[in-house]
């Protein structure tokens, strides 16, 4: 199987879409698309957002140091993207799109109600590393919306119907192919 050489760049797809509310603490809220997120460590629990140096809510993230990330679900697609492509230094998205904001458990920075899963954040370390500042955070609570546990207390994110980002594309998550360990699990 023959392969193209290309220039490097970010190919790892695909990856969480989500809307990250950041705050300045006196007031000024926002919230920002960020496919660039991720799981960095599990005890403590720590995950990483990517913020170009240029954009609004890098301003109010490098003043307050919190912010949240709320999962994003088929139905907030729209609002989503809206937010990506939108600036908060010239609009209120939580009013454009309609979106609730709710108060957070340890952050001073708002959720968003709509949002299956909000992931309550403070930052570490600030990574300087060209066009992004990568922000490593400590994860302080996690609020789950009810709709989506069982009879039984388990949780199921799957129900929600989550979006991905795969080269400019969004997409819900398909079929369920296996679970973690299938491959060798003992046959009955």
């Amino acid at each position: 199987m023959a392969k193209e050489v290309w220039k490097a760049g970010n190919m790892l797809y695909p990856v969480p879409a989500v809307m990250v509310t950041v705050s300045d603490g006196k007031g000024a809220d926002n919230i920002i698309t960020i496919a660039w997120t991720g799981t960095i460590n599990s005890d403590p629990a720590m995950v990483s957002i990517s913020v170009r140096k240029s954009r609004y809510s890098h301003e109010l993230l490098t003043k307050n140091g919190e912010f949240v990330i709320n999962l994003v679900t088929k139905d907030l697609t729209y609002a989503m993207d809206f937010c990506g492509v939108k600036s908060g230094k010239d609009i209120d998205k939580f009013e454009a799109m309609k979106l609730t904001k709710g108060k957070a458990s340890t952050v001073n920075v708002p959720i968003i109600e709509e949002s299956p899963v909000c992931i309550e954040c403070k930052v570490k370390q600030v990574l300087e590393l060209g066009t992004h500042d990568m922000f490593i955070a400590e994860v302080t609570a996690v609020l789950a919306d009810e709709k989506y546990m069982d009879s039984s207390g388990r949780f199921n994110l799957n129900e929600a119907n989550l979006v991905a980002y795969s080269h400019g594309q969004y997409y819900t998550l398909g079929e369920n192919i296996g679970k973690f360990g299938y491959s060798v699990q003992k046959k009955k």
